[in-house]
C-alpha cells in the first residue's frame, strides 16, 4: 500500500504567493502581444474604462481598455465587432484570473477613421442633419463675413486674396483656430459660437482649411464640430481640403466648396460681373422706357385726332338736336293723348246723360216721391188716402194729396 505524500511545509504556497508569481511569469513572458477576436459582454461604467471580452469560436480572454486609452479611439466599441488589440497580459488577483490589458485597438478589415466616419455618418444622417430640404442659400451681397480656421495658415491667405480681388465691400472677421491636432475640435467649435454671438450678426460663416491626409481633416468629421455647425442660425460654408476630400462638415454646411479660394467665390459675387448685369439690366430698362414712351405717345396722338377733342361741341350739338326731337315727340304724343281721352270722355258722357233720369223726364216723364220720405213712389200699393206727394218734372215739381186709391188692372202685370 503505497505511503500517502507529506506536504512539505518550506514548499507550501498561499494562493496570493502563487497568484504573484504566476501574475510576474505572466508579464515576463508577454509583455505587448496582438489578439485578434471578437467584442463580447461590452460595458463601460461611468468611471469611463472598457470592459469587455475577446473571443474566437474556441476561448474567451477578458480584457480591459483604460479611460485614458478609451478616449483616443475614434470610433465606438460595441458587441460583435471584430477586433485586432496590442496590449499586456496582466493577473487580477482578486478574481485570479488574467485580462489582456489593452493599450490600442483597432477594427479588422477597414481603418479606425474609416469606421469611426462611416458610423459617425449613417448616425448623423438618420438625424436629418445632411437633409438637403435644411439648406440655407447664402445672401448675395454680405457685409460681414466670419471665417474660423488657422490665421496663419494658406487656406486664409488665399480666401482673403481671392475675396478681394472679387468684392471689396465686405468686413471679414477671423475666428483663429487650430485646425489639426487634439484640441483642433475644442477650438473651432469655441470659434463657431463664438461667431454666433456676434451682434449685428454676420451674414456668412465660413470653415476652412487646406489639405491634407484623413488624420489631418478629421476635427471636420468630429461630432461636435459637426453639431455645431448644424447648430448655427447662420448660413455657414465648408470649404475643408482639397476636391477629393469630403467631410462631414461640408456635408452639414449650407454650401461646400472644393478650396478656400472657391469658398470666397460662393461667398461674393464678382464685381465685374455685377456690373455687367446692371449693364445689361439698365440697356434693358432703357429700351423698355424708350418702348413705353413710344406706345404712350402715339395712343395720345390718336386720342387727341378724334372728335370728341377735335370738335368738342358736336357731341353737345347732335345732343341738343335729339332733346329737341324728342321734346316733339313728347308734345305730339301729350296732345294725342289728350285728344283720345277727351273723346272717351264725351262718349261716356253720352251714354250717361241717356241713362240720367233727368234725360227721361226731358222726353215728358215725371218722377212721384212721398213728401215726408222722399221714397219713390213705383206702385200704387204703397200710397195712402191723405199722403202728400211731389211730382217731379223736367222743369219743377208740385205737391199733392193723394184722395183716392184705384187698384191696378189685373190684366197688366205689376213693376217694381
Amino acid at each position: 500500500m503505497a505511503r500517502s505524500a507529506t506536504p512539505n511545509q518550506q514548499h507550501v504556497l498561499t494562493v496570493s504567493q502563487l497568484t504573484a508569481q504566476f501574475q510576474g511569469l505572466v508579464e515576463r513572458e508577454f509583455p505587448s502581444v496582438w489578439v485578434a477576436g471578437e467584442i463580447s459582454n461590452f460595458s463601460r461604467p461611468q468611471s469611463g474604462h472598457c470592459y469587455f471580452t475577446l473571443k474566437d469560436e474556441a476561448a474567451q480572454l477578458r480584457a480591459v481598455m483604460w479611460r485614458s486609452t478609451a478616449a483616443r479611439l475614434k470610433f465606438d466599441l460595441q458587441d460583435g465587432l471584430e477586433v485586432i488589440c496590442r496590449g499586456r497580459l496582466d493577473v487580477y488577483p482578486p478574481r485570479g484570473s488574467y485580462q489582456l490589458v489593452v493599450e490600442q485597438l483597432q477594427p479588422q478589415g477597414v481603418g479606425a477613421l474609416e469606421l469611426a466616419l462611416r458610423k459617425l455618418r449613417e448616425k448623423l444622417s438618420r438625424e436629418g442633419l445632411f437633409a438637403a430640404e435644411r439648406k440655407r442659400p447664402l445672401p448675395t451681397f454680405p457685409q460681414r463675413v466670419g471665417v474660423v480656421t488657422s490665421p496663419t495658415g494658406a487656406a486664409i491667405r488665399d480666401f482673403l486674396e481671392v475675396l478681394r480681388r472679387r468684392w471689396r465691400g465686405v468686413e471679414v472677421l477671423i475666428f483663429p483656430a487650430r485646425v489639426q491636432g487634439d484640441s483642433a475640435a475644442e477650438e473651432v467649435v469655441a470659434g463657431l459660437r463664438q461667431a454666433q454671438l456676434l451682434q449685428p450678426p454676420l451674414d456668412v460663416l465660413v470653415v476652412c482649411r487646406g489639405g491634407g491626409s484623413a488624420e489631418d481633416l478629421w476635427t471636420f468629421n468630429t461630432e461636435q464640430v459637426v453639431r455645431a455647425l448644424a447648430a448655427s442660425p447662420v448660413p455657414t460654408v465648408s470649404a475643408v481640403g482639397h476636391e477629393i476630400d469630403v467631410t462631414l462638415a461640408d456635408l452639414v454646411a449650407d454650401q461646400r466648396a472644393l478650396t478656400p479660394s472657391e469658398a470666397a467665390e460662393l461667398v461674393v459675387p464678382a464685381a465685374e460681373d455685377v456690373r455687367q448685369r446692371l449693364h445689361h439690366c439698365e440697356t434693358r430698362l432703357r429700351s423698355a422706357l424708350s418702348w413705353r414712351a413710344t406706345s404712350l405717345r402715339n395712343r395720345l396722338e390718336g386720342l387727341a385726332r378724334r372728335a370728341v377733342f377735335t370738335r368738342p361741341l358736336e357731341r353737345v350739338h347732335h345732343l341738343g338736336r335729339r332733346l329737341d326731337e324728342q321734346a316733339t315727340y313728347l308734345d305730339q304724343r301729350i296732345k294725342l293723348q289728350l285728344r283720345e281721352q277727351h273723346n272717351r270722355l264725351a262718349a261716356l258722357g253720352g251714354k250717361l246723360e241717356t241713362l240720367s233720369p233727368l234725360g227721361v223726364l226731358q222726353r215728358g216723364y215725371s218722377l212721384t216721391q212721398a213728401r215726408q220720405t222722399g221714397r219713390l213712389i213705383t206702385q200704387v200699393g204703397r200710397l195712402r188716402p191723405g199722403e202728400q206727394l211731389i211730382t217731379r218734372f223736367a222743369q219743377g215739381s208740385a205737391v199733392s194729396t193723394v184722395d183716392s186709391i184705384e187698384p191696378p188692372d189685373p190684366d197688366k202685370p205689376a213693376r217694381d
